[in-house]
């Protein structure tokens, strides 16, 4: 259960002048007109007279246990290194999982990782199948992963992955593709043990 406050502030607003000559006061006349000020219309309400003039503080007696300390645990999550691919930027390394291939393992670039992301990139488009998607997010990492794996130690990088959406993600607005290149996801513990250059 979540208990929701409301809180009611007042607010005044108030101009101030800037004292120099030439500048009249808001009550000052300008001297424009005889007649007197207009004045408001009989019909409208009037405002209540019991208004609080003090706003209410957050009481301090409700149950323990109502409202969770970390509301971080009110939804699924995943461990604190884990991101879905399209949260990766340039530069991320990461360790990928056959078994969720759309997670990704965030590591330190100075330390064992499967591959490193060289650029994001956006999809755009109508796509109907899975397989319109893969050749336009793959044409989308081609240049990007060439260049950059051509200025690569030989064997250091093994190949390139490019993480896109299948056609159901990509029919609700995430339109993301990560290229990276890699050192060879799942063969044999082959890593890159650091920052591609």
């Amino acid at each position: 259960m979540i208990v929701g406050l409301g809180v009611i502030v007042a607010v005044a607003v108030t101009a101030t002048g800037g004292g120099g000559k030439g500048k009249k006061s808001p009550t000052e006349s300008t001297g424009r007109s005889s007649s007197p000020p207009p004045s408001l219309p009989s019909g409208l309400p009037s405002l209540p007279s019991g208004l609080p003039t003090v706003v209410p503080s957050f009481p301090t007696d409700l149950p323990t246990g109502l409202v969770p300390s970390d509301l971080r645990s009110l939804f699924p999550s995943l461990a604190d290194d884990e991101v879905p691919y399209y949260m990766l930027r340039k530069g991320d390394c990461f360790d990928t999982d056959d078994a969720e291939p759309g997670q990704a393992t965030k590591r330190e670039c100075a330390r064992p990782h499967d591959a490193e992301v060289v650029t994001v990139t956006e999809l755009d488009g109508t796509y109907t199948t899975d397989a319109a998607l893969k050749e336009a997010a793959s044409a989308l990492c081609a240049s990007p992963l060439e260049r950059k794996a051509a200025g690569q130690a030989a064997g250091t990088v093994r190949e390139t992955l490019v993480q896109y959406p299948d056609t159901g993600t990509y029919g609700t607005g995430i339109d993301k593709v990560t290229c990276s290149l890699a050192a060879g996801v799942g063969k044999g513990g082959h890593k890159l043990t650091g920052p591609l250059r």
